[in-house]
């Protein structure tokens, strides 16, 4: 568990996002899916608040601003998300974890041209502050139950961002939702044991140190070395969630 945590920070660090993703899809194809998908809010919680320091004063107060109804507006989302969650079957929450995980590689890969609205290109109207709402809701409700946050990635790269405040708007966004989520689970009682929040608590440590990593390596690595390092881990990783919950694994 501390090799797949360390390996997801080390990736969030280089690419900017799929910490959440690779660990949780990772997590999953040992333990329970959901057990993995609460297991992994704290961690969440630190690599964003890591991130989040990238960020000045002022483009904190900016970016609080400009994608402030996304913010507001997923967090309730996530919320219903989280108490959808207990209710899933373990066979199925599997399935539908690989079959998002390979949705994202297939539209995040560019060798094969996808339609516009596949690659976050959505139109002028999802970036006002109505279309912020709409957004931020359904990507809520997807990512409290799941982990997966890669629809809010994908409209997020469509404002055009500088790759530094990228990843510094993403960690602010993903900060808010995992802030709440925390209180939340433990309220929901989804977390099995004590240990199990423990064992989440101690997480951080990895998951933290493999961003810092993830940073280092991201002055020397190009943008297609990033992409093949975190496309070839959520291929295998959602394959192999799929298989699972389909019982060929």
């Amino acid at each position: 568990m501390t090799l797949v945590i360390l390996i997801a920070g080390t990736t969030n660090g280089l690419a900017g996002f799929g910490f959440a993703l690779v660990g949780t899809m990772a997590l999953a194809t040992v333990i329970d899916p959901a057990t993995a998908v609460v297991f992994m809010i704290i961690p969440i919680l630190a690599v964003n608040l890591s991130l989040v320091r990238d960020l000045s004063r002022e483009e904190l107060r900016t970016c609080s601003r400009r994608f402030g109804p996304l913010i507001g507006a997923a967090l309730v989302g996530t919320v219903v998300g989280m108490v959808v969650l207990s209710s899933i079957p373990n066979g199925p929450l599997r399935v539908g974890l690989g079959l998002l995980t390979l949705g994202f590689v297939a539209t995040a890969q560019q060798r094969i041209p996808l339609p516009e609205w596949s690659s976050g290109g959505i139109g002028a109207f999802a970036q006002t502050r109505v279309g912020m709402l709409g957004v931020g809701g359904i990507s809520g409700l997807l990512f409290g139950g799941t982990n997966v946050g890669v629809q809010l990635i994908a409209y997020l790269r469509s404002f055009d961002l500088s790759h530094g405040l990228f990843v510094g708007v993403v960690a602010l966004v993903f900060l808010g939702l995992n802030g709440i989520r925390v209180g939340v689970a433990g309220l929901l009682g989804l977390y099995p044991s004590r240990i199990i929040i423990l064992a989440s608590v101690v997480a951080a440590i990895p998951a933290v140190i493999g961003v810092a990593v993830g940073k280092r390596l991201r002055v020397t690595a190009s943008e297609r070395a990033r992409r093949l390092v975190v496309l070839g881990l959520l291929t295998v990783v959602g394959f192999r969630l799929v298989g699972g919950g389909l019982g060929l694994i």
